[in-house]
């Protein structure tokens, strides 16, 4: 035992002497603390499983913003294929930096769940939100429950990101899901509401309803709008759409101070 001691203390002493002691296998610098260790994948940086919802479209979102990173306070639209498919929003909006993380067939809580990987990273400062029509017509979910999940939505998003607006996109009148008007109109009217009894301005909530402006005389959805699928829109529907909605955005852009990508440049200083 003593010679135990006397060979331990040794070797404390060597180990002083050279300025490293090792404790619960990490080696302690002269600083006194251990050296730094390599960091593992952030979960909302490691890739989805592929089992997981969704989990091509999420991945391919992040592989392009590791080859390239959107801007910080842009327009941030999400939600399902309406969105997705709006491959004219670039050029629909040259004014200010937008950017498109739709994924087909999504409910609102997808979004939710995801935020953490395509929205919050951006720090936008407006996401636009269109979805629900889904939730209604796969999801078996009732208006109440739809108007739930946006307010999850709106919470997870404000939690961190405080200061960034939220605009809820209305649901579209459809031939294929004109049974499900009814729902569509009270989801719409219950998300508007909120955004108005929160105190839109306060509390950084907008809402949009093109719904009307999408109907013919007599109340019926305008065909020509719309693919053969009588779901999604046609190209005449996208610019239709983003007439009606582009002001409203860039009216909330110039509010929120969203960065111009047509201000004129300010000349260089004279050295």
């Amino acid at each position: 035992m003593k010679k135990l001691k006397a060979t331990l203390r040794q070797l404390f002493t060597l180990a002083l002497g050279a300025n490293v002691l090792m404790i619960g296998g990490l080696t302690f610098g002269p600083s006194g603390s251990p050296p730094a260790l390599a960091q593992a994948a952030s979960p909302v940086d490691a890739p989805l499983p592929a089992n997981a919802p969704y989990a091509s479209e999420i991945n391919a979102f992040q592989e392009a913003d590791k080859k390239r990173m959107p801007p910080t306070g842009a327009v941030l639209f999400m939600g399902s294929s309406s969105i997705r498919m709006w491959t004219t929003l670039a050029q629909d909006f040259p004014e200010i930096p937008v950017i498109n993380r739709g994924f087909g067939g999504s409910f609102i809580h997808d979004s939710t769940r995801y935020a953490d990987r395509i929205a919050i990273p951006y720090k936008p400062k407006i996401i636009v939100l269109c979805a629900g029509t889904n939730d209604l017509a796969y999801g078996n979910e009732t208006p109440q429950q739809v108007f739930q999940d946006y307010k999850d939505f709106v919470a997870k998003i404000h939690a961190a990101l405080p200061e960034t607006r939220i605009v809820y996109l209305a649901i579209n009148p459809t031939v294929a899901r004109w049974k499900q008007e009814p729902k569509n109109l009270e989801v719409n009217f219950l998300i508007e509401r909120f955004s108005v009894e929160t105190n839109s301005q306060a509390e950084k909530l907008s809402f949009i309803d093109p719904h009307s402006q999408l109907l013919t005389a007599d109340d019926q959805p305008q065909l020509r709008l719309l693919r053969a699928d009588g779901l999604h829109f046609n190209s005449e529907g996208y610019k239709v759409w983003a007439a009606i909605v582009k002001p409203r955005i860039m009216a909330l852009a110039a509010i929120d101070g969203v960065e111009r990508l047509d201000a004129p440049k300010a000349a260089p200083t004279p050295q």
